[in-house]
C-alpha cells in the first residue's frame, strides 16, 4: 500500500523575480522525498507534496535554503489566507528601504549636477562614478552574488554589464542614466505587481476571522476551525457567516455578493440554507452548522482561487520555456555584435559596436512577459470569482476560448429543480390520497428533489416504523417495504425490470410510476420549471460562437423534447442512466467536426463522471452536490446557466489582454533590437524596451481583474 502524500503550503515573502520562481520550483522538485512542487509567483506561494512526512522538516529547511539561494531576501513561512500573508515591515526593513531611497535620490542629484555643469575630466568621472555607485551599487552587488551561485543570465547581470560597458567606452552619463531609470522602473514595476497582488488578496476577504459558538450558558468567540457539524453559532448584523448551515432562529437579509457576484440581498428565515462567506445585513441569526470549516463553501472558494495558479495555461508554459532560451541567445548575439563587425567590417570600431551590443543586453530581459502573462491569467480568474464564477486554473480559463459544443444536464441546471406534484392518477382500485401516501412513504429516505416534492404534497409526517427494507436503484427509482408490502416508485424502466405492465404516458413533466406487490397502482406527474435565464443563455452561447448545444437527461423523452423546444436546444437525449450519459458524451465528442472544446454543465452527484470526462466540466455551485463541484473545472456559484456565457467572455477578454502584452512586448523589443544593431537606438530606448514595457504590460494585465459579466 502506497504512503499518503503530505501536502504543505508556504508563503515566500519578498519573492519578486518570476524567472527565479521558476528556478526555485525546478530545484525543489529534485529533492529526495519531494513528489511535487509548484511556486506560484502572483500569490508568492510554494505548494509542496512530500512522500515521507518524517522528512518534512529536512525538506522544508532545504527548500528555504534553495529559495534564499536564488533570492536572498525571501522569508519562508506557513501559508495561511492570502489577505493575512503580507506582514507589517519591521523597523529595520523600513530603515533599509529608506536608506535605499535616499541613496538613489543622492545619486540622481549628483547625476543632474554632472549633466548641468561642465567639469574637468577626472572630476566628471568621479562625479558620475559616485552617482553610479549610489544608484546602482546594489544591482552590481546582487549580480556578483548571483554569478558566484551560478546564476548568470538575470536582469542584474545584464544591467551591470551594460552600464559598466558604457563607462568603459567613456559614456558616463548614459551608464548612470540607464541604472537610474532602471531603478525607477523597477520601483514602478514592484508597485504594479504589489497592487495586483493586493487586488487578488482582496478577493480573500470573504474568509471569516471568528465564529460565535453558542453553548448552554454563553456565547464564546472561537476560530471557525473549532466548530463542528451540529453546533449552533450566532451571527450578528454586519458579521460574516463563518460556516455553512441552516437558520434555526431569526430573520434577516444576507449579502452573498462575495460568493455569487449578485448585489441583491437574499432573505433568510428559519429553515433557510445559508452559505459561509455571506454577510448578515440586519437581523440576529442562530445557525446550525452542517459542515466543518475545511468543507465549507468559503474554504473551498479560498482553496480554488489560491490554487488556481498551480494549473498553468499552455501560454504560460510556453512563455516560461521561451524565456529560458531567449535571454542567453540575446546575450550571445550581443557578444557577437560587439566582436565580429570590428574584426571583419572595414572602418568599424570596437567602441561603436560595443555600444550597440550594450543596447542588446539592456533590452533582452523577458520580464515583461514572464510577469505580466501569469498576472493576466490570475487577474482573469480573480475577475471571474468576483462575478460568482470559480475557475480552477488558468489552463481551464484559456480552454474556455475554444468552446464549440455545450452539453447541459436538465434538472437543477436548465430547470430550477424545484418540483411540484401536478397530477395524481390512481389505478387498480387505489385512491389518489392512498397512492400519494404510499409514494411519500417509499420516497421518505431519498434526498432527490422529486422525492421531496412527493413528501411535500402528502403534507403529513411519515412514521418510520411503517418502513422496512429500502433500496435506491440508480437511474430508475426506489424499492421499499411499506406496511409489509413491496413498493416500487420510479420511472418506467423500474417497473419493466420487474416485469410489471404499465401505461406509457406522454405528458410534460416527470412521471413517477408506482407498483405495490407486483401490481401497477398508478402514477404521479411532477412538473419542473425552466430557469428564467435558460433560454437567454442558449441564445447568447450561439451569439458567441458555440456551434452545438445538447441536453442529456434521465427524464422522459416527452419532458426533454418539450424543454428543448421551449429554450431552443439543438438535440436532446432522454431516459439516460448515469453511465449512459458518459457514453452519450463520448459519442457527441466523436461527432465534432472541429478541434473546439466540449463543455458539460451539471449539478448532481450523478453528473460527476460526466463532468470529469468532458474537456471542461462546469458545476452549479449554489445547490450543486459536493461531488459535482469537486469533479468540475469551473463552478457557477449562482446556479444560472447564463454565467457560463459570462465565463467565456471573461476568458476571451483575458486572452486579448495576454496577446496584447505578448505582441506589444515582443514588438517593442524587436524594434529596439533592430535599431540598436543599426546604431540608431540608444541606452535610453533600451531601458524603455525593458523596464518601461514591463510596467505597461503589468498595468495592462491588471485590467483582467476588472472584467465585467455584462454583455
Amino acid at each position: 500500500m502506497e504512503a499518503a502524500v503530505l501536502k504543505k503550503e508556504y508563503f515566500l515573502e519578498n519573492l519578486c523575480c518570476p524567472v527565479c520562481a521558476e528556478k526555485i520550483q525546478n530545484h525543489i522538485r529534485k529533492l529526495d522525498g519531494v513528489a511535487g512542487a509548484i511556486v506560484d509567483f502572483p500569490s508568492q506561494k510554494l505548494s509542496l507534496e512530500i512522500n515521507d512526512d518524517s522528512r518534512l522538516t529536512d525538506i522544508v529547511t532545504q527548500a528555504d535554503q534553495i529559495a534564499r539561494h536564488y533570492e536572498p531576501e525571501i522569508v519562508m513561512s506557513e501559508f495561511k489566507a492570502m489577505k493575512q500573508q503580507k506582514p507589517e515591515a519591521d523597523a529595520a526593513a523600513e530603515r533599509k528601504e529608506r536608506v535605499e531611497r535616499l541613496m538613489i535620490l543622492a545619486g540622481a542629484v549628483l547625476f543632474a549636477a554632472g549633466m548641468a555643469f561642465e567639469f574637468a575630466g577626472p572630476v566628471k568621472l568621479a562625479l558620475f562614478l559616485i552617482s553610479y555607485l549610489l544608484v546602482g551599487g546594489e544591482v552590481v552587488w546582487r549580480a556578483l552574488k548571483n554569478i558566484s551561485r551560478g546564476q548568470v543570465f538575470d536582469e542584474n547581470f545584464l544591467m551591470s554589464v551594460a552600464t559598466i560597458g558604457a563607462f568603459a567606452i567613456g559614456e558616463y552619463p548614459e551608464g548612470v542614466a540607464v541604472m537610474l531609470f532602471y531603478q525607477i522602473g523597477e520601483a514602478f514595476q514592484r508597485m504594479a505587481v504589489n497592487r495586483s497582488r493586493k487586488s487578488i488578496a482582496a478577493l480573500m476577504d470573504i474568509r471569516p476571522d471568528f465564529a460565535n459558538l453558542k453553548l448552554e450558558n454563553e456565547v464564546r468567540r472561537v476560530s471557525p476551525e473549532e466548530v463542528r457539524p451540529g453546533d449552533k453559532i450566532v451571527v450578528k448584523p454586519g458579521e460574516k457567516v463563518p460556516l455553512d448551515g441552516f437558520v434555526v432562529e431569526g430573520n434577516s437579509a444576507v449579502d452573498t455578493s462575495a460568493l455569487t457576484g449578485e448585489s441583491l440581498p437574499r432573505d433568510v428565515e428559519p429553515g433557510s440554507a445559508i452559505l459561509s462567506g455571506s454577510i448578515n445585513k440586519n437581523g440576529l441569526l442562530t445557525i446550525e452548522v452542517t459542515k466543518a470549516f475545511e468543507e465549507s463553501t468559503v474554504a473551498k472558494i479560498l482553496d480554488l482561487v489560491q490554487n488556481a495558479g498551480s494549473k498553468k495555461s499552455p501560454m504560460e508554459n510556453f512563455i516560461t520555456k521561451f524565456a529560458r532560451y531567449y535571454t542567453p541567445v540575446v546575450v550571445f548575439a550581443a557578444l557577437a555584435l560587439a566582436v565580429i563587425p570590428p574584426l571583419f567590417v572595414p572602418g568599424a570600431n570596437f567602441a561603436d559596436w560595443i555600444s550597440r551590443a550594450l543596447v542588446f543586453l539592456v533590452v533582452s530581459c523577458p520580464c515583461a512577459l514572464v510577469i505580466s502573462i501569469p498576472l493576466g491569467f490570475f487577474g482573469g480568474i480573480g475577475g471571474a470569482s468576483r462575478n460568482g464564477i470559480l475557475v480552477k486554473g488558468s489552463n481551464y480559463l484559456e480552454a474556455l476560448n475554444n468552446v464549440d459544443t455545450v452539453v447541459f444536464d436538465k434538472t437543477g441546471t436548465l430547470t430550477k429543480g424545484v418540483f411540484k406534484v401536478s397530477r395524481v392518477e390512481p389505478a387498480n382500485g387505489w385512491t389518489a390520497d392512498g397512492l400519494l401516501a404510499v409514494a411519500a412513504y417509499a420516497e421518505s429516505n431519498s434526498n432527490h428533489p422529486i422525492a421531496a416534492s412527493v413528501r411535500k404534497a402528502f403534507g403529513q409526517a411519515v412514521d418510520p416504523v411503517r418502513i422496512g427494507e429500502y433500496e435506491e436503484i440508480a437511474g430508475q427509482g426506489i424499492l421499499a417495504q411499506v406496511d409489509g408490502k413491496t413498493v416500487l416508485a420510479g420511472n418506467g424502466s423500474l417497473l419493466a425490470a420487474h416485469g410489471i405492465a404499465y401505461p406509457q404516458e406522454e405528458v410534460p413533466g416527470t412521471i413517477v410510476y408506482l407498483a405495490v406487490d407486483g401490481a401497477f397502482a398508478g402514477y404521479i406527474v411532477i412538473a419542473d420549471e425552466v430557469k428564467p435565464d435558460s433560454k437567454q443563455a442558449i441564445q447568447r452561447l450561439r451569439d458567441i460562437g458555440v456551434k452545438r448545444i445538447v441536453m442529456l437527461t434521465g427524464d422522459s423523452r416527452a419532458v426533454g423534447e418539450s424543454i428543448a423546444r421551449e429554450i431552443g436546444l439543438d438535440t436532446v437525449f432522454a431516459e439516460l442512466l448515469p453511465h449512459q450519459k458518459v457514453e452519450k458524451l463520448e459519442a457527441i465528442e466523436q461527432e465534432k467536426t472541429t478541434k473546439g472544446k466540449l463543455v458539460f454543465v451539471g449539478d448532481g452527484i450523478n453528473d460527476a463522471p460526466v463532468l470529469a470526462r468532458s474537456d471542461i466540466g462546469v458545476a452549479m455551485g449554489g445547490v450543486g452536490s459536493d461531488a459535482a463541484i469537486e469533479a468540475a473545472d469551473v463552478v457557477l456559484m449562482t446556479d444560472e446557466p447564463s454565467k457560463l456565457v459570462a465565463a467565456i467572455r471573461i476568458a476571451q477578454k483575458t486572452r486579448r489582454i495576454v496577446w496584447q502584452n505578448i505582441v506589444f512586448a515582443l514588438g517593442v523589443k524587436a524594434v529596439i533590437l533592430a535599431l540598436g544593431a543599426m546604431g540608431i537606438a540608444t541606452m535610453w530606448e533600451a531601458v524603455f524596451g525593458d523596464v518601461g514595457v514591463a510596467v505597461i504590460a503589468i498595468l495592462n494585465a491588471m485590467r483582467a481583474m476588472e472584467t465585467q459579466t455584462a454583455s
